[in-house]
Protein backbone atom coordinates (compact mmCIF):
# COMPACT_ATOMS: atom_id res chain seq x y z
CA UNK A 1 0.00 0.00 0.00
CA UNK A 2 1.31 3.72 -0.87
CA UNK A 3 1.22 6.31 1.51
CA UNK A 4 -0.60 9.51 0.71
CA UNK A 5 2.69 12.11 0.12
CA UNK A 6 1.91 14.63 2.68
CA UNK A 7 3.62 17.59 1.20
CA UNK A 8 1.19 18.22 -2.07
CA UNK A 9 -0.97 20.51 -0.72
CA UNK A 10 -0.07 23.54 1.92
CA UNK A 11 -0.90 22.83 5.27
CA UNK A 12 -3.84 24.66 6.41
CA UNK A 13 -3.38 27.55 8.30
CA UNK A 14 -6.05 28.32 10.61
CA UNK A 15 -5.43 27.38 14.58
CA UNK A 16 -7.56 24.54 14.23
CA UNK A 17 -6.23 21.92 16.58
CA UNK A 18 -6.49 18.55 14.50
CA UNK A 19 -4.52 16.73 16.97
CA UNK A 20 -7.37 16.80 19.75
CA UNK A 21 -10.26 15.91 16.36
CA UNK A 22 -8.07 13.34 16.06
CA UNK A 23 -8.21 12.05 19.60
CA UNK A 24 -11.20 12.02 19.97
CA UNK A 25 -12.57 10.56 17.04
CA UNK A 26 -9.91 7.94 16.90
CA UNK A 27 -10.87 7.01 20.69
CA UNK A 28 -14.61 6.87 20.00
CA UNK A 29 -14.24 5.05 16.95
CA UNK A 30 -12.04 2.48 19.14
CA UNK A 31 -9.02 2.85 16.87
CA UNK A 32 -5.35 2.80 17.42
CA UNK A 33 -3.16 5.22 15.76
CA UNK A 34 -1.71 2.38 13.69
CA UNK A 35 -5.11 1.25 12.33
CA UNK A 36 -5.96 4.74 11.44
CA UNK A 37 -3.01 5.31 9.70
CA UNK A 38 -3.05 2.14 7.57
CA UNK A 39 -6.62 3.04 6.80
CA UNK A 40 -5.81 6.47 5.66
CA UNK A 41 -2.47 5.50 3.85
CA UNK A 42 -0.22 7.58 6.01
CA UNK A 43 2.73 6.42 8.04
CA UNK A 44 1.79 5.81 12.04
CA UNK A 45 4.46 8.06 12.54
CA UNK A 46 2.99 10.94 10.85
CA UNK A 47 -0.68 10.48 12.59
CA UNK A 48 1.42 10.31 15.96
CA UNK A 49 3.04 13.63 15.02
CA UNK A 50 -0.48 15.12 14.17
CA UNK A 51 -1.89 13.84 17.65
CA UNK A 52 1.08 15.33 19.49
CA UNK A 53 -0.17 18.57 17.33
CA UNK A 54 3.66 18.67 15.84
CA UNK A 55 2.73 18.57 12.62
CA UNK A 56 0.08 20.38 10.81
CA UNK A 57 -2.20 18.52 8.32
CA UNK A 58 -2.86 19.13 5.05
CA UNK A 59 -6.40 19.36 3.15
CA UNK A 60 -5.76 15.87 1.68
CA UNK A 61 -4.47 14.66 4.76
CA UNK A 62 -7.82 15.58 6.70
CA UNK A 63 -10.02 14.39 3.61
CA UNK A 64 -8.12 10.85 4.10
CA UNK A 65 -8.25 10.96 7.42
CA UNK A 66 -11.96 11.94 7.57
CA UNK A 67 -12.44 9.27 4.77
CA UNK A 68 -10.64 6.17 7.33
CA UNK A 69 -12.61 7.52 10.71
CA UNK A 70 -15.84 7.48 7.89
CA UNK A 71 -16.58 10.80 9.41
CA UNK A 72 -17.83 13.69 7.39
CA UNK A 73 -14.75 16.26 6.54
CA UNK A 74 -16.75 18.81 7.53
CA UNK A 75 -17.44 16.98 11.16
CA UNK A 76 -13.68 16.19 11.78
CA UNK A 77 -13.01 20.10 11.22
CA UNK A 78 -15.33 21.09 13.68
CA UNK A 79 -14.38 18.70 16.11
CA UNK A 80 -10.60 20.34 15.57
CA UNK A 81 -12.20 23.93 15.73
CA UNK A 82 -10.96 26.35 18.99
CA UNK A 83 -12.23 29.20 20.70
CA UNK A 84 -10.69 31.44 18.31
CA UNK A 85 -12.19 29.73 15.00
CA UNK A 86 -15.18 30.15 16.42
CA UNK A 87 -17.40 33.37 15.91
CA UNK A 88 -19.91 32.28 18.93
CA UNK A 89 -21.00 33.39 22.07
CA UNK A 90 -20.36 30.01 23.40
CA UNK A 91 -17.91 28.28 22.07
CA UNK A 92 -18.01 25.38 24.68
CA UNK A 93 -21.75 24.59 23.40
CA UNK A 94 -20.97 24.53 19.69
CA UNK A 95 -17.56 21.88 20.59
CA UNK A 96 -19.80 19.68 22.76
CA UNK A 97 -22.34 19.47 19.99
CA UNK A 98 -19.51 18.53 17.86
CA UNK A 99 -18.63 15.29 20.53
CA UNK A 100 -21.97 14.65 20.52
CA UNK A 101 -22.53 14.16 16.93
CA UNK A 102 -19.20 12.61 16.84
CA UNK A 103 -20.39 9.73 19.47
CA UNK A 104 -23.42 9.43 17.29
CA UNK A 105 -21.64 8.68 14.41
CA UNK A 106 -19.16 6.61 15.72
CA UNK A 107 -21.17 4.12 18.20
CA UNK A 108 -19.39 2.56 21.41
CA UNK A 109 -19.98 -1.05 21.13
CA UNK A 110 -21.36 -2.56 24.58
CA UNK A 111 -18.61 -4.22 27.00
CA UNK A 112 -19.16 -7.74 27.33
CA UNK A 113 -19.56 -9.05 30.90
CA UNK A 114 -16.97 -11.03 32.03
CA UNK A 115 -19.12 -14.10 32.39
CA UNK A 116 -19.15 -13.72 28.23
CA UNK A 117 -15.12 -13.64 28.05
Amino acid sequence: MSNLVVQDDPPITQIMDYGKALRISRAIAGLQQKDLAERAGLDSSYVSLLEKGSRKPSLKVVRALSEALKIPTHLFTLLASEEEDLDLVEPAELQQAAESIARLLFPIPPRRHESER
